[in-house]
């Protein structure tokens, strides 16, 4: 009898457009879904090239924007300082990003989230997150190009060490900071692009462009 082959591991996917690993996530969806047929309302995956320079790693689709749209920070109002801000670095094609099948590609740079799915009142739970974990554990492994990280917000930041499977306590956000991963690979730190962060002023334009800017550096754009 011939001796079994060993067994080889089957890698994570980086992204399941039909993940329902969260249950209030999935019935969110569902209940979303019936009241607005005509959008999205599905895990959202990453979008921009298959071979990026750049991550960025937002917190989770927008009721509005990327759960109606299915595209990352598309369609609302994060979106705007984002792709405006991309555009003026040459990351992106174009300012405004409506939707996805408007033509807009991203150069060197690709945006994912720290959770697919859309949650209610835009917070996921803590095992939520620590769930979808998996997709951006996996997209990094298989993303070798990435030199940089940049991370919008305390959530998006946690999940990238949790990722590289290093304890949360390694690296505290802060906005503008940066650490060095032990793959090599930067992270950078930004608050989130939302619009109660405009319009309170905690984070401006030019201080979301400056980090912006040096997370391109590092990665080499």
């Amino acid at each position: 009898m011939a001796p079994k082959a060993p067994s080889v591991p089957i890698p994570a996917p980086t992204f399941c457009p039909d993940c329902t690993l969260c249950p209030r996530l999935a019935s969110f969806l569902v209940d979303t879904a019936r009241e607005h047929p005509d959008y999205h309302c599905k895990p959202v995956g990453p979008f921009g090239p298959p071979k990026p320079s750049l991550l960025i790693v937002g917190l989770a689709p927008g009721m509005h924007g990327a759960n109606r749209t299915g595209r990352p920070f598309t369609g609302d109002y994060a979106g705007i300082l984002l792709y405006e801000s991309l555009h003026a670095l040459g990351l992106a094609t174009a300012p405004t990003s409506v939707d996805r099948f408007d033509g807009l590609q991203l150069i060197g740079a690709r945006i994912t989230n720290a959770v697919k799915c859309l949650p209610p009142d835009n917070k996921p739970l803590p095992k939520e997150i620590d769930t979808c974990n998996r997709y951006l554990a996996a997209e990094l492994a298989e993303l070798t190009s990435v030199k940089a990280i940049l991370a919008l917000g305390v959530v998006a930041h946690d999940a990238v060490p949790k990722a590289s499977a290093l304890k949360r306590s390694a690296a505290k956000f802060g906005h503008g900071k940066e650490f060095v991963l032990p793959d090599g690979r930067h992270l950078v730190d930004s608050y989130h692009c939302s619009r109660y962060n405009t319009n309170t002023r905690r984070l401006t334009t030019e201080m979301f462009q400056t980090v912006l800017k040096r997370a391109a550096a590092l990665a080499g754009l």
